[in-house]
């Protein structure tokens, strides 16, 4: 038994897993519609300058270091895709890129919140910037709220999911690094994260579990993403 089902075994909670996905369809439609690319069209960083077009919507959220660039790099099968989100002048926007056949909908890169390397003026804008979109955002579908699964959920993250809460904006943990820590770790982790997600209204019950460097859970995810383009 390997790590992630140990750790769905020793909790008694399942995590999202191809043992109780709805149906193989499901993981083949979210593969088909990543496998259609995914391309950046612009980086934001005043709510006027928000798409306009309607399209549903998805954003990646979490913590510096949590490792999103590299799980939506794995996800999408193109290893300096999330490099547009980092390079100089965009480290503080709301990275919107097309996903599937025609845009089908949008994939929002949204950087690492707790990067607090910057003047506190920049911080506290870019900070409202995020407030007033997860708060006000009509397109989007859910937040899939990236935490390490080293370390579990933090203030930052506890700040979000409130923020979350308060919008009724559906939001969906996803566990990160999950071939770090040793099996039994990854039960308790994933044990205290959906106790605590059990008092949260708007939180998704399902926790996604994935690595990027071994390619767990990335079909799920996909899956995950793909229902949100046709609700």
């Amino acid at each position: 038994m390997d790590a992630w089902h140990k750790a769905e075994h020793d909790t008694g909670r399942r995590a999202l897993s191809a043992e109780n996905i709805d149906s193989s369809a499901d993981t083949a439609a979210g593969d088909k519609l990543f496998a259609q690319g995914c391309d950046f069209v612009k980086g934001v960083v005043k709510m006027d300058g928000l798409p306009a077009d309607g399209r549903n919507e998805v954003a990646f959220a979490g913590r510096s270091n949590v490792g999103k660039s590299s799980l939506i790099n794995a996800l999408t099968g193109r290893k300096a895709l999330a490099r547009v989100s980092i390079t100089p002048g965009r480290t503080r926007e709301l990275n919107f890129f097309t996903l599937g056949k025609d845009g089908l909908l949008y994939l929002v890169d949204m950087p690492g919140y707790g990067y607090a390397k910057a003047p506190k003026g920049q911080v506290k804008g870019w900070n409202r910037l995020i407030e007033d979109y997860l708060k006000g955002r009509q397109e989007l579908r859910r937040l899939f709220l990236l935490v390490d699964s080293r370390h579990g959920l933090k203030e930052t993250d506890r700040a979000t999911m409130a923020l979350m809460d308060e919008a009724a904006v559906s939001y969906q943990v996803v566990l990160t690094k999950a071939d770090k820590p040793k099996s039994e770790e990854l039960a308790k982790v994933l044990e205290k994260v959906s106790a605590e997600l059990a008092k949260h209204p708007a939180a998704h019950p399902e926790i996604l579990v994935t690595s990027s460097r071994e390619g767990h859970g990335l079909s799920e995810l996909r899956a995950a993403v793909a229902a949100c383009a046709v609700t």
